[in-house]
Formats: C-alpha cells, sequence, structure tokens
C-alpha cells in the first residue's frame, strides 16, 4: 500500500483505524456491513490520482475494536464517529465529498441531515432503508429470521439465507482485513435495517445527493430501498457497474463514474 498513511483515532467507547491517499479534495469512503477499508484499497487508489481518500473501519470491525461489551450498534453513533474523524482530519470544519455504501450509505444519509454544511458531495450506493418500501415489515421480518438463523444454526446458515436480498445469489464474499461476519449478524443488521432517513432534514442538502444502485441488482430487493429513496428526494437513480460491492470488482470503471458524479453534485464552494 505505496502512499498510504494509517492512523488510530480514539472516539467513545472504540478505536478508529483509519487510512488516507493521495491530495486533493477530502473524499470519505464509508464501508458497511461487515466490510472495513480493505474493500476499498483498489477503488481508493484509482480516486487518489485527484483526491484526499479517506477510508476507515467503522467501530467494532477489524482494525477498529470497541472498548467494552460487543453491543447491538446505532447508526447515529457511526454518524458521530464520521464527525469526529472529518473534524480529526480537517478542523477547518470544511464541506467534504462522501460516498457511503450499503449501511454506511445509512450512516452517510443520516450526517447529511444531521451536518449539511459537511456535505460537499455525497453519493449513496444501495443503502438498506427498508423502512422507506411500503412492504417494508415484510421485509423487516424475513430480516429477523437472518438473525434467528444465525443465533441457531450459525453465520453460514444466516448468509444463506441473506442470500435472497441479492437474487437467491450467496452473499458477496469481499476481502476484509478481518471476518467481522459475526458481528454483523449479531450486532449490526438488525438496528440497521430499521433505521430511516430523516428526508424531510434532508431536502436542504437533496441537490447534493446522489443515490446509486448496481447495474447488475436490478432486479434484486436490495436495490429497492435506492429506487425509494431517490424518488423522494426527487432525483434521478444513476447506475453504476456491477452489483451490491461493484466497486470492489469494478475499480476503474466505478471510480470514473463516482468523480464525475461527485464533481457534478459538489456545492461551488468545495
Amino acid at each position: 500500500m505505496d502512499g498510504v498513511e494509517t492512523g488510530a483515532l480514539a472516539v467513545p467507547g472504540a478505536t478508529l483505524h483509519y487510512e488516507t491517499r493521495g491530495r486533493g479534495p477530502l473524499l470519505l469512503l464509508i464501508a458497511g456491513a461487515n466490510s472495513d477499508a480493505v474493500i476499498f484499497e483498489r477503488l481508493a487508489a484509482v480516486l487518489a490520482a485527484d483526491h484526499r481518500v479517506v477510508s476507515f473501519d467503522p467501530r467494532g470491525n477489524s482494525r477498529s475494536p470497541l472498548r467494552g461489551p460487543l453491543v447491538d450498534q446505532r447508526v447515529e453513533e457511526h454518524s458521530d464517529d464520521v464527525r469526529r474523524l472529518l473534524d480529526h482530519l480537517d478542523p477547518s470544519g470544511a464541506a467534504v465529498r462522501v460516498f457511503g455504501s450499503c449501511s454506511g450509505g445509512l450512516v452517510a444519509l443520516h450526517f447529511a441531515a444531521r451536518y449539511p454544511e459537511r456535505i460537499a458531495a455525497l453519493v449513496v450506493h444501495e443503502p438498506p432503508a427498508f423502512r422507506l418500501l411500503p412492504d417494508a415489515e415484510e421485509h423487516l421480518a424475513f430480516l429477523d429470521t437472518v438473525r434467528a438463523a444465525f443465533q441457531n444454526e450459525g453465520a453460514a446458515a444466516a448468509l444463506e439465507r441473506l442470500g435472497a436480498v441479492f437474487g437467491g445469489r450467496p452473499a458477496p464474499v469481499l476481502p476484509e482485513a478481518r471476518d467481522n461476519t459475526a458481528f454483523f449478524l449479531a450486532h449490526v443488521i438488525h438496528p440497521f435495517v430499521r433505521f430511516t432517513p430523516d428526508l424531510a432534514a434532508l431536502a436542504p442538502v437533496a441537490d447534493r445527493v446522489v443515490v446509486a444502485g448496481g447495474r447488475d441488482s436490478r432486479a434484486q430487493i436490495v436495490r429497492r430501498p435506492a429506487v425509494v429513496l431517490a424518488e423522494h428526494l426527487s432525483r434521478d437513480l444513476v447506475e453504476f457497474p456491477g452489483g451490491h460491492v461493484g466497486y470492489a470488482k469494478w475499480p476503474e470503471e466505478f471510480g470514473g463514474l463516482l468523480r464525475e458524479v461527485l464533481s457534478s453534485a459538489a456545492s461551488p464552494f468545495s
């Protein structure tokens, strides 16, 4: 990882591992689910040509250990971690560019709603905001069976069941520093999928928000919340290469489009 600087930031209840690459406008990448900064290594290398790219392991994942007992995670607390990390890296409080994937997209949406002045441009890629769907309770009940499968049968059974939201395929196998599957199934999926973005609070920043979906996940349940979110924000859904984790498989193509839409959506002062 030539040209990568790493650091550790103490936050309430955890220590965050973070990485920075390149120079230019600050661009924060927020990983989702059981992922960490490793998932963004290839994408970050592409974007570092003209951005100062920041990635990190979300609290509880890989190199960002919790201090104290393992507890259910809250989108709001992860959003506070984003604020603390950005304050640490840029004390000026300037607006930044943000990309959030999956549950990282939920964190990014909460951050944008709470701190709109910190958002120069935001791309949220298939955030699992299932509460926005008209049949939300059906999907939440199904996801509860995923947690029950983990509790009763183990991680493999839970992941097999979770494949239904990816069109019946197994949940994607992702590069990561450590295996965070058990933590994700026990403490992340249940509280995160119940988070509802504050659409009213997002309205003032909607012109700087790009809602993204994977080209290969058009028919998958995991993409449906993105479609509904785009409608609520009166934004066109932008299709990106690949599926739910297209940025890991197609970093050059994904990164090129991400750079383009971030620049188009960015406020003139960023």
